[in-house]
């Protein structure tokens, strides 16, 4: 049994005095305290949930899509010990094949895999983002065009069957032959998300009202927001239950912006993502992303063409970059825990910290720079 105090990310999406009893694996019990009562070292220190990355696709030198058990578990490892305790990492588009092999070795690793911290892979791996085959051509990004596929429910199916049911997004192109039948077909049986599209702003509310309920990566690979052409980012906003994701690795989008997209949609809908690819946590290089080579300098991963490939930055420290950018420090926390948690339907596992949940608890010093991680009780 131990107690950790400090000033704790409530319920309440905010930062009060307190402690956390931890008992064997379970957060026992959570107390209130006033500020007098804790000390200076106390009062310095920050006590807040797992961060919850629904959607990357490396880091550590492997992908997700090498689709073996030696990369799922290297990443998993690399994400626990920089404070993401759950994932659900992405795909590339790529053949039937080759994802149908990715979500079957999944599957099968997270019933059977240990990771070097001696916790099983299934306590972190919680689901597979699939980010393509459905998407659109000419919003490609860095996604490989040879195998960009129209949407298919049918294909969708096997998919999930071979993952055996952890496909948590599904990102689609709404303007794509069949799109919408695919949303409509699916919905409440799949969580739907616009992504690398052309979508105008009624292609998107249609789709939407059909059915998708998520924006994969703000900005990136769709339409821009203008006055009179809103796109899906205009239709996203209208919605009060559509969440967005956001990359805020310093690359990807403008501080201002950034903290514009916080308060257009509000804290409580907007999903902090890395988006990150093997390069992150590695030297300078060439690596790939989708079969594709991606030259990486410092934290900016580019394609031969220039296209940005993905980050070469942690959640942990996209979260810290957007409190640096001027996003209140508890709509940051908010944005890469529960908000996450919520978005793939785990938010009855992860992302807050309640009586009676797996502690996963990460405290940090007053700059909130990562000072201990706590999977399901254990210091890792």
């Amino acid at each position: 049994m131990r107690t950790v105090r400090g000033m704790i990310y409530t319920d309440k999406m905010c930062f009060e005095p307190g402690g956390i009893t931890i008992d064997e694996d379970r957060i026992a019990k959570i107390v209130c305290f006033t500020e007098e009562e804790l000390t200076k070292e106390e009062k310095e220190t920050y006590i807040l949930p797992g961060l919850v990355d629904t959607h990357f696709h490396g880091c550590a030198g492997f992908d997700f899509c090498d689709g073996t058990a030696e990369a799922m578990c290297t990443i998993a490892s690399y994400e626990l010990t920089h404070g993401i305790t759950t994932i659900t990492p992405a795909t590339m588009t790529l053949a039937e094949d080759t994802l149908m092999d990715i979500c079957a070795a999944c599957s099968a690793a997270v019933e059977t895999e240990v990771l070097k911290e001696n916790v099983p892979l299934c306590d972190i791996l919680k689901g597979i983002y699939l980010e393509g085959p459905f998407i659109s051509m000419e919003k490609k990004g860095a996604q490989n065009p040879a195998y960009i596929h129209k949407p298919d429910m049918e294909m969708l199916d096997r998919l999930q069957q071979a993952a055996k049911g952890l496909i948590k997004i599904a990102v689609i192109a709404p303007e794509t032959e069949g799109a919408m039948d695919c949303i409509r077909e699916g919905k409440g049986k799949y969580r739907f998300s616009i992504a690398h599209t052309c979508a105008d702003y009624e292609t998107a509310k249609e789709a939407i009202e059909a059915g998708a309920t998520h924006v994969t990566h703000l900005y990136n690979a769709m339409p821009p927001f203008t006055h009179r052409k809103p796109g899906v980012i205009g239709a996203a906003a209208e919605d009060t239950q559509t969440e967005v994701e956001l990359i805020c690795d310093g690359i990807h989008i403008h501080p201002s912006v950034v903290k514009s997209t916080f308060k257009l949609f509000g804290a409580n809908r907007v999903v902090l993502i890395s988006d990150s690819m093997m390069a992150t946590g590695m030297e300078d290089g060439e690596y790939a992303l989708g079969g594709q080579p991606v030259q990486v300098r410092g934290n900016r991963a580019l394609l031969a063409d220039g296209t940005i490939a993905g980050s070469a930055t942690n959640l942990y420290d996209c979260m810290r970059t957007a409190i640096g950018m001027g996003v209140p420090m508890e709509d940051a926390v908010r944005a890469a825990t529960i908000n996450p948690a919520v978005a793939v339907g785990l938010a009855d596992e992860c992302g807050s910290l309640i009586e009676g949940r797996k502690a996963d608890i990460l405290i940090a010093d007053k700059e909130f720079r990562l000072q201990e991680v706590i999977k399901g009780g254990k210091t890792i």
